[in-house]
C-alpha cells in the first residue's frame, strides 16, 4: 500500500516569521526557528519532523508572503 509524504520547502529569507502556518499546520511540524533571523533581521518558519508531513498544503495557503513550497509523493510501505 502507498503512503503520501509531503515535503515542505520555506524560503527562509523571504520570510517574516508571522507564525500563520505554525498555527495552520495540523499536525504541529512547524515551528518559529529559535533564536534566528534571517538576513533581513525577521525570525523565519522551520519544519522541525520531516517524516510526518503528507503535504496538505495548509500552511502554504495561508502564508502571506508565499514563503511555503509544498510538494507531495507516493512512498511504498
Amino acid at each position: 500500500m502507498s503512503k503520501i509524504k509531503g515535503a515542505v520547502i520555506i524560503d527562509t529569507d523571504r520570510c517574516k516569521g508571522c507564525a500563520l502556518c505554525v498555527a495552520a499546520c495540523p499536525f504541529g511540524l512547524l515551528e518559529v526557528a529559535p533564536r534566528r533571523v534571517n538576513r533581513k533581521g525577521y525570525p523565519y518558519v522551520i519544519q522541525h519532523d520531516d517524516d510526518r508531513c503528507t503535504g496538505c498544503a495548509s500552511c502554504g495557503i495561508v502564508c502571506p508572503d508565499g514563503c511555503i513550497e509544498i510538494y507531495r509523493t507516493k512512498t511504498e510501505d
